[in-house]
């Protein structure tokens, strides 16, 4: 028996041993890990100044800055997610801001602002700055205006920020816990949460809940540990009161012809070109085109031809162009710098002042992507002498395409009172296909989605009073302008058979010249009446044509007809 006594303590021990070994794996399966996230990693941050954001309940991939105590955002940040009314002037490091009434502007690197009307303060911490070719925008002075809020938080650095304040879904710790970063006990713990806290209810799931803690961690929260659910809705921020942009609306629709006149003898035939019109109550001569990149224009504006229109009841607004045979303009150039937009803009008052001129109607076409900003910036500045004297401001604008969105026609449809459409050239000049310079569908598809960003009482359509003659020879293609008269004079001589074309709504015609393939889609009385008819369907606010002359004297019943219902 003896000699049995060493085996059986062995195999109890190898017994006890490989008990101790399967309890500690059972052990170690259910008990709650106590291992921490690397919050940094988990954050995303980079730097010792590096912000996260968590905007509403999600982190966001932008991030703030922090210095000298003062947290920044930069600019692209701003633009996106509080107010994209700022404007950065690179090249004379300039911080501006305008409402309907005042220019506000910061040097970039000063903690001083100043307003156009001679007011400055200084806000005791600096309000923008560079980080390399960054701009960087104070948190605070950003507040100013735009309604949002904001909470720092530390170790590590991260901020909390709402631009919503909907009801949500809150609860109560019911007793000291960890939130993890996933659900499960093995997940690494974010931060500790002590009973009595409240955390924002993101996502309920079976066991484990995601959250959001008061300090702005995300995470989850075993389901036992929460109670006391409940809904709240946020006390919002309202300090900043979106500004009033008041306009100038004319009564009835607006029915403005565009007078081309390239010398100041242009000026003698006003009474020429209305002799037939009907229903013209506003004239716009193509009096002022850019001349150079520091914002000089020539003039052929007369004190007569104002007189003139008045006593015919009509209104003058003055056009401005940046479209030259004989000059480019830069007009990133132009736009971009304030001392030019402002030396600019004084000379345009100063001389619709001069001229007694009822409105001015900005034509600025073909400017870059790169110069989208500054664009909608000259207009937001313009705006302010134009509303301050009863000056019409209306702008002209492409066709609503995805790749022209930089002309910012929303933020026109605010500042200016009148965003006038240019509805034609869908097929032009420079097209590699036949067409029609303005079909029914091209006209309705830059109504409608004109509408969708500008108020329709301030959108008003232009036609055209031309047709182009399209040739196609083997691979050539070319066209040529005409206006209403010599297009129908052009089908009788060649007596081209028109028949009236359902897709674009005009009278179409073609027919073979030797090699060559002729074609015409008609611009005459049948095709703008179904263009007005589409215009009244969308109550916009009128009509304007291009170009007085061009026109037959007809047409003019048909647009009567239309100003008068």
């Amino acid at each position: 028996m003896k000699r049995f006594i060493p085996v059986l303590v062995a195999i109890v021990l190898i017994l006890i041993i490989a008990a101790s070994a399967f309890g500690s794996k059972i052990v170690d399966r259910y008990s709650y890990s106590r291992e921490y996230a690397d919050l940094e990693q988990y954050y995303g941050i980079t730097g010792a100044d590096d912000v996260p954001i968590i905007l509403q309940d999600e982190q966001i991939e932008e991030h703030a800055r922090i210095w000298d105590n003062t947290c920044y955002f930069d600019f692209a940040t701003v633009h996106k997610y509080f107010n994209d009314r700022f404007y950065e002037d690179k090249q004379e490091s300039l911080l501006l801001y305008t409402t309907p009434d005042t220019i506000i502007r910061t040097q970039i690197g000063s903690s001083v602002y100043s307003t156009s009307r001679n007011e400055s303060n200084d806000i005791g911490y600096v309000i923008s700055r560079y980080e390399g070719d960054v701009l960087y925008v104070a948190a605070d002075y950003v507040k100013q205006y735009a309604n949002f809020s904001y909470e720092l938080f530390t170790q590590p650095y991260h901020m909390q920020v709402y631009t919503e304040w909907n009801e949500r879904q809150i609860a109560d710790i019911g007793k000291d816990t960890q939130v993890r970063y996933q659900g499960g006990i093995k997940s690494d713990i974010l931060t500790q949460v002590v009973q009595g806290d409240t955390v924002v209810i993101l996502e309920e799931m079976e066991k484990w809940t995601k959250v959001k803690t008061r300090d702005a961690f995300i995470g989850y929260v075993e389901n036992k540990r929460l109670e006391n659910w409940r809904n709240e809705t946020p006390q919002p921020v309202t300090d900043y009161k979106e500004p009033e942009y008041a306009s100038i609306s004319r009564e009835g629709k607006v029915n403005l012809a565009w007078h081309a006149i390239y010398s100041t003898a242009g000026n003698d035939t006003l009474s020429e070109v209305l002799a037939s019109t009907k229903g013209v109550n506003v004239i716009s001569p193509t009096w002022f085109v850019l001349s150079d990149d520091d914002g000089n224009f020539t003039s052929f504006a007369s004190k007569e031809y104002v007189e003139k229109a008045h006593e015919m009841d009509l209104e003058v607004w003055g056009l401005i162009s940046n479209i030259s045979d004989t000059i480019t303009v830069d007009m990133y150039e132009v736009l971009s710098k304030t001392s030019k937009r402002t030396y600019l803009i004084d000379r345009l008052i100063e001389t619709a002042s001069e001229y007694e001129l009822d409105g001015i109607n900005i034509d600025f076409e073909d400017i870059g992507v790169d110069t989208g900003e500054a664009f909608i910036e000259f207009i937001r500045e313009l705006s302010i002498p134009c509303r301050a004297q009863g000056i019409v401001l209306s702008v002209d604008n492409y066709v609503p395409m995805g790749y022209n969105n930089y002309y910012h026609r929303k933020e026109q449809g605010v500042v200016a009172d009148y965003v006038i459409i240019m509805g034609y050239d869908e097929h032009h000049g420079n097209s590699e296909e036949a067409g029609s310079v303005a079909s029914i569908d091209f006209v309705e598809n830059g109504i409608v989605n004109t509408i969708a960003e500008v108020p329709a009482e301030k959108v008003i359509n232009a036609i055209p009073f031309y047709t182009r003659i399209w040739e196609t020879s083997g691979s050539t293609l070319s066209s040529q302008v005409v206006g209403m008269g010599m297009a129908r004079e052009y089908v009788s001589n060649h007596s081209i058979e028109v028949n009236w074309d359902e897709v674009t709504c005009q009278n179409y015609g073609e027919y073979q010249s030797g090699n060559s393939r002729i074609q015409v889609w008609l611009e005459d009385d049948e095709s703008i009446r179904v263009k007005l008819n589409v215009m009244d369907e969308y109550k916009i606010a009128g009509v304007a044509e291009w170009r007085l002359g061009l026109e037959e004297p007809s047409v003019w019943t048909v647009i009567e007809e239309y100003v008068n219902k």
